[in-house]
């Protein structure tokens, strides 16, 4: 247990959608959904399985933090508070709640978090990436990369035969990065799939020229996900290689003992509250 919580919400019209409170030393992080279940069928994904059911409303994306909030008695003195739209469905594919949302967030009147605490997790929805720079209030731009080649991200995500990856690099060198930013790709780890050094040394290649940050994150299995988590020895060499051209983090694995971790949210068990 790393003191991390799962909650499964119910919905007015009965469905279900899921949360996940990560508390740290003087932060918590909130994992949100923005829809109910997802379209895009990542092949590495939990949430996949379900497929999509609707698009979350501005009020029911919000009202997650709320809940949340009110079962932690927030806020607390020294905590600060993180949100990340990286639980189920995609963002940019309900983009018009997704920016309502932050508007609600970043706004004094309501909850008055700062833009630069809110990042929004996306496949590579390239008209809505250039929809999202053009917002006057955003979040923080991540790109689920995972992948080193096309025809790898293709076979793990099959959004790319629609949104190649060369065109979605494109996108992201004219992103609008406003002055404090930095893009975030995040790079699933799958054991003897995407993890090579030689696979290493293509991503640096591909995004030496960005302003970025890249997440490493090994893969949280499930059942019904035909891949393994590589080794930790494998990770940390994936890691140097990319360290040498720009910042690159491992994410820690929270929540696994309850399938809260990323890439896990598919309704299993639990009573809705």
């Amino acid at each position: 247990m790393d003191g991390t919580v799962r909650y499964l919400l119910r919905l007015q019209d009965g469905r279900t959608v899921e949360t996940v409170l990560m508390p740290e030393e003087g932060r918590d992080t909130v994992c949100i959904s923005t829809q109910v279940g997802c379209s895009v069928d990542c092949k590495f994904c939990l949430t996949a399985l379900m497929g999509l059911e609707r698009n979350l409303t501005a009020g029911e994306i919000v009202g997650q933090v709320l809940f949340v909030a009110l079962d932690q008695e927030w806020p607390r003195e020294g905590c600060r508070l993180n949100i990340v739209m990286m639980g189920q469905g995609e963002p940019l594919l309900n983009l018009s709640n997704v920016l309502k949302a932050t508007r609600l967030m970043t706004d004094n009147e309501g909850i008055g978090l700062s833009e630069r605490r809110i990042t929004l997790s996306t496949s590579g929805i390239i008209p809505k990436i250039e929809e999202l720079g053009c917002a006057a209030v955003r979040p923080k731009l991540a790109i689920s990369l995972n992948a080193s080649t096309e025809e790898q991200r293709r076979q793990l995500m099959p959004i790319t035969g629609k949104y190649h990856l060369a065109d979605l690099l494109a996108a992201c060198a004219r992103y609008p990065l406003r002055t404090w930013e930095k893009l975030t790709f995040e790079y699933v780890l799958l054991k003897g799939v995407n993890d090579s050094d030689e696979d290493a040394r293509r991503v640096v290649r591909m995004l030496a020229h960005l302003n970025c940050k890249v997440n490493l994150i090994a893969l949280n299995p499930g059942p019904e996900i035909p891949f393994e988590t590589p080794d930790k020895d494998r990770v940390l060499s994936f890691q140097r290689i990319l360290r040498r051209s720009f910042p690159c983090f491992i994410r820690k694995p929270r929540g696994l003992d309850i399938f809260a971790a990323c890439g896990q949210l598919k309704r299993m068990t639990g009573s809705p509250q």
